[in-house]
């Protein structure tokens, strides 16, 4: 199934794709034959990874420093991804995500991670299908989700707000537009542990490698995982899977819910730590 040369020639833009698993996509789809085009709001965190393919790949990578919560920036990126030749691929990746308590949270705060993971997402899959539909080309949308979009999360409800959004978007367009040759799918990961996140997000009194391991695999997530799935969800491999979100979380689903339900164990001074970090990912 992964030859060479299954994404060959085909276009893809990953919002988000300079860190974490944005970057392991874009990794795996240029290994595969993909032309690639990455977007954040950090232009040289875009300019390292991008040097770093080239230099590993032989192939150049377009960036595009972006706020997502703009809709007008995000059709100056739209402009940019279509100017040379139709996108066929569009991965939301991007997304943002702080732990609180809810009663502690400002309305700055709860816009941020809104902004960007519910209203950049549906921004850049409108300017897309927008083009592609004047045009009469067809599309593929990878929308990335995470659990909380199904059954919530306590510590982390404007983001589990947003990713439900994000699921019903998927699953409404891909019957609006699946007519119009555009396809959407979703992807809800587990425990993969990126640098980002992990500061963001996990205790400090829990110890390394022991994240990620509360499924019934034991282990956590890895981004090469994450990236032949992605890679075969957006290949035509998958022309018929339309709607669909995948669970990929070594059946933590299974065994039980709410990825930050065990916060309720901490102090006030963990929560003030974590209240630090979460002021961080606003500014």
């Amino acid at each position: 199934m992964f030859a060479p040369d299954l994404l060959k020639s085909r276009s893809v833009l990953i919002t988000g794709g300079g860190t974490g698993l944005g970057k392991a996509m874009g990794r795996r789809f240029l290994e595969l034959g993909a032309e690639l085009m990455i977007c954040g709001r950090r232009e040289a965190v875009l300019a390292a990874t991008a040097q770093e393919f080239e230099a590993a790949f032989g192939r150049p990578v377009r960036i595009h420093r972006v706020d997502l919560r703009h809709a007008e920036a995000v059709d100056a990126l739209m402009d940019m991804a279509f100017r040379d030749r139709p996108l066929d691929i569009l991965v939301n990746n991007a997304a943002a995500n702080f732990v609180a308590r809810t009663e502690t949270l400002s309305n700055r705060a709860v816009d941020t991670i809104l902004g960007i993971t519910l209203h950049g997402t549906v921004y850049a899959t409108l300017a897309a299908g927008r083009r592609w539909i004047a045009a009469g080309n067809a599309g593929t949308v990878l929308s990335i989700l995470t659990g909380a979009a199904f059954h919530g999360s306590p510590y982390a409800v404007p983001s589990a707000m947003a990713k439900a959004g994000v699921l019903a978007m998927t699953r409404s367009l891909a019957v609006e537009w699946g007519p119009k040759r555009i396809r959407l799918v979703a992807i809800s990961p587990g425990n993969f542990p990126t640098p980002g996140a992990s500061e963001r997000l996990v205790p400090d009194d829990v110890r390394p490698g022991e994240y990620g391991t509360n499924n019934p695999l034991g282990r956590p997530g890895q981004p090469e995982e994450l990236g032949d799935l992605a890679a075969f969800l957006v290949s035509d491999h998958a022309a018929y899977i339309n709607g669909e979100a995948v669970i990929i979380d070594g059946g933590r689903w299974l065994k039980g819910a709410g990825t930050f339900s065990a916060l309720e164990r901490l102090s006030e001074e963990q929560w003030a730590r974590m209240r630090e970090r979460g002021r961080g990912e606003r500014e």
